[in-house]
C-alpha cells in the first residue's frame, strides 16, 4: 500500500490540511499579515522561515494553513522547516496533513523532504510508517538511513535496526559516525560482541574513535556484552572525558560484579551526578551486601525513586520481600516520590509471598498516584492478584486499563493458568492473536501448552500450537516448551517418541527435560524409557531424590515390590532422602 493510499485510509486529505486551524491565542498574532490572496511563494516562504516569536511557536504553522488557503504553493525548503516543527512540537495531525500535501504537489520524490517525514514518524514511534515510507525513497541519503535505525533502536526493535544496518553496509551510501554508534547500542543491547568489535573496527578504520560520543557508544556496548576490559582500555584511550563517559564505565563494571572498580571510578570521578551513584547502588544491590548499597544512598547527594528502587529490587530479587516492605514504609516517611517501576518492584516482590493484605495496601497507594492506569503497575496488580487466588480482581484490572502490552496480556493468561483456569488460558490467547502490533512469545506458548495438559487436549492439538509458536512466530523452543510437549506424550502413553524429540531440540545435555521424561513415565507407566531417563539425570546431576523416588513409584504401580525395596535399600546407601513438602498462607495479626 502506497504512503498517500494509507493517508487516505486514516481520512486525511488536502482540503482537510488547508482547513487546519489552531487555537484563537495565535490569530491576532496573525491577524498583523495579510490574510487574503495577496500571498505567493515567496511571501509564503519569507513569512515561515523567518519566525523567531518564541511565544507562539506554532505560528509557523497556522501561516503553513493560511499560504495553502490562498491557494500557494510550498517550495521543498519551507515543507522540510515546517516537518521538523510538527516533530519538535508534537503536531501528529498536522505533520500527516502536510505528508498528504507533499505527495499530491510532487515532492513524494525530494530526499529531504521525505527523510523529514521518516523522522517525524519515528519521533512519534510509528516506526512502520517510517520505514514503507523510507523504501518509497529512489536514493535514500545516510540521514534517511540512519534515522530509521535510531528508530528501531529506540522502539527496542534492535534486530531490525541491525537488519537495517547491514543493508546499509551493502548499499551504495557510506555509513557514518551517527549509523555505527547506533548499530552499536543494538548490538549491546542484544550482546552480539562479536558484531560490535566488527563495527569498532569499522570506526578506526574510518577514524571517527576519538569522538566523544563514539567513544562513549563502545564503553556501553562493550559493558552490555560483558567485556569489562575493553570497556576500561577505550575510557583510558580516551583523550576529552565527559559525565556520560564515567557513568558509561561505572555501569559497565557494577553491571558486570567488578564493583571494587567501580567503586574505583565513582570515587575519582570529578563530580559524580546521581546516575552514577545509581549505577553503583544498583550493582551493589544485586551481586553485593545490600547494606553497602543503603549505606551509599543515605550518604549520596539528591537521591531520587531509581536510587530507592535499587535496594527495593535487590531484596525483592533475593527473595527478601518483607525487608523490601520496610524499604518502602522509610521511602513513604521520607517523603520519596514513588513512580510506576517502585510500586511493580514491590507487588512482584508481594505475589512471590502471596501478601494480600500488602497487596491491597500498594493497591491503594497506586491509586493515590494516580498510576494504578499504567501499564507497568496494570501488569503487576494483576500478577499479584492472580498469584494471591484473586483471579477475578485480576480480571477486572486488566478488562479496565486504557493500554495493554503483552506483558499485561502474559501476566492476565499466567494467572488463569496459576489458578487453574485453563479454558480461559486458550480464550484470552485466542484473542491476543488478533490485537493488533502484539504477538504471543515463549511465555504465552509455555501457559497454553500448560493448558492443553491440564485439559487432558489431545496431544496432536498441542503439537500445533507447538508448530505455530516455532514457524508462525518464529520462537525457538526452551526446555521449558519441550517439558511441557513431555508430559502431554506421557499423559497419552507416548513417551516412547520423547527421546528423539529431546535431540532433535538439542536438549540432551538437559537434566531438566530428563527429569520431565521421567516424571511422565509416572502416570503411563513405561519402565525402560523410565530406566533411561533416570540414567540420564544421574550422569547430568548426579543422585537426585526425585529419580529414586519416581522409579521407586513405578515399580509399585506395576507391584514389582523387589524393586521397590532394591531402591530404597540404594537410597539409604547413598544416603538420599526425600525431600519434605510445606506450604504457607498469609496469617492475619
Amino acid at each position: 500500500m502506497s504512503c498517500l493510499t494509507k493517508l487516505y485510509a486514516l481520512g486525511i486529505s488536502s482540503r482537510r490540511l488547508q482547513q487546519y486551524h489552531l487555537s484563537s491565542k495565535h490569530l491576532s498574532t496573525f491577524s498583523e499579515y495579510p490574510q487574503t490572496n495577496i500571498f505567493n511563494s515567496h511571501t509564503c516562504s519569507n513569512l515561515l522561515v523567518t519566525h523567531d516569536d518564541e511565544s507562539n511557536p506554532d505560528l509557523p504553522l497556522l501561516r503553513a494553513s493560511q499560504c495553502l488557503k490562498s491557494g500557494n504553493k510550498l517550495d521543498s525548503y519551507v515543507l522540510v522547516y515546517l516537518i521538523r516543527e510538527c516533530t519538535n512540537l508534537g503536531h501528529h495531525f498536522f505533520g500527516q496533513q502536510l505528508h498528504c500535501h507533499v505527495l499530491l504537489s510532487g515532492f513524494g520524490s525530494n530526499v529531504f523532504v521525505s527523510t523529514a517525514l521518516v523522522n517525524f514518524y519515528v519521533k512519534f514511534d510509528l516506526v512502520t510508517y517510517a520505514h514503507d515510507l523510507f523504501d518509497e525513497i529512489h536514493v535514500p541519503s545516510v540521514v534517511s538511513w540512519n534515522s530509521l535505525i535510531s528508530g528501531y533502536v529506540h522502539s527496542g526493535q534492535f534486530r531490525k535496526a541491525l537488519d537495517l544496518f547491514l543493508q546499509l553496509e551493502r548499499s551504495i551510501i557510506w555509513s557514518d559516525s551517527f549509523s555505527l554508534t547506533g548499530a552499536l547500542s543494538a548490538s549491546g543491547q542484544l550482546s552480539l560482541m562479536r558484531l560490535g568489535k566488527c563495527i569498532h573496527s569499522k570506526i578506526v578504520k574510518l577514524g571517527v574513535e576519538c569522538s566523544l560520543f563514539v567513544g562513549n557508544c563502545l564503553i556501553d556496548m562493550y559493558g552490555k556484552c560483558g567485556s569489562v576490559d575493553d570497556a576500561i582500555q577505550i575510557f583510558h584511550g580516551m583523550d576529552n572525558k565527559d559525565t556520560i563517559t564515567w557513568n558509561s564505565v561505572i555501569a559497565a563494571c557494577a553491571r558486570n560484579q567488578r564493583l571494587r572498580q567501580a567503586l574505583s571510578f565513582l570515587h575519582n570521578m570529578p563530580n559524580p551526578d546521581t546516575i552514577s551513584y545509581n549505577e553503583m547502588i544498583n550493582g551493589i544491590a544485586q551481586f553485593g551486601n545490600i547494606k553497602d548499597a543503603i549505606e551509599i544512598l543515605s550518604k549520596m547527594p539528591n537521591p531520587n525513586s531509581s536510587s530507592w528502587n535499587s535496594v527495593v529490587t535487590g531484596y525483592v530479587n533475593r527473595g527478601r520481600a518483607r525487608e523490601a516492605l520496610d524499604v518502602f514504609s522509610k521511602m513513604h516517611s521520607s517523603d520519596v516520590t514513588m513512580d510506576q517501576f517502585t510500586f511493580s518492584i514491590l507487588l512482584s516482590g508481594i505475589a512471590s509471598l502471596s501478601a494480600l493484605t500488602w497487596g491491597t495496601v500498594i493497591h491503594c497507594y497506586t491509586v493515590k498516584y494516580g498510576l494504578d492506569t499504567s501499564v507497568v503497575v496494570g501488569s503487576a496488580l494483576i500478577d499479584m492478584y492472580s498469584k494471591t487466588g484473586q483471579v477475578k480482581r485480576a480480571e477486572s484490572i486488566f478488562q479496565s486499563l486504557p493500554e495493554k502490552n503483552l506483558v499485561t496480556w502474559n501476566a492476565m493468561i499466567s494467572g488463569y493458568a496459576h489458578n487453574g483456569n485453563y479454558t480461559e488460558v486458550l480464550q484470552l490467547f485466542e484473542h491476543l492473536k488478533m490485537v493488533k502490533g502484539l504477538q504471543p512469545d515463549g511465555i504465552t506458548f509455555l501457559n497454553v501448552l500448560s493448558a492443553c495438559w491440564h485439559n487432558r487436549l489431545p496431544l496432536e492439538v498441542a503439537n500445533w500450537y507447538f508448530e505455530s509458536m516455532t514457524k508462525d512466530y518464529a520462537i525457538n523452543p526452551t526446555a521449558e516448551h519441550c517439558s511441557s510437549i513431555i508430559r502431554l506424550m506421557g499423559q497419552e502413553g507416548e513417551v516412547w517418541r520423547a527421546e528423539k524429540m529431546i535431540n532433535e531440540l538439542g536438549f540432551a545435555s538437559c537434566g531438566m527435560v530428563w527429569k520431565s521424561l521421567l516424571g511422565a513415565c509416572v502416570p503411563c507407566g513405561d519402565i525402560e524409557v523410565a530406566k533411561a531417563a533416570a540414567a540420564k539425570v544421574i550422569e547430568l546431576e548426579g543422585d537426585d531424590e526425585f529419580v529414586y523416588v519416581s522409579m521407586s513409584n513405578i515399580y509399585a504401580q506395576y507391584g514389582k515390590w523387589g524393586d521397590v525395596g532394591a531402591v530404597r535399600k540404594l537410597m539409604r546407601a547413598r544416603r538420599v532422602k526425600k525431600e519434605v513438602g510445606c506450604s504457607w498462607i498469609e496469617v492475619e495479626r
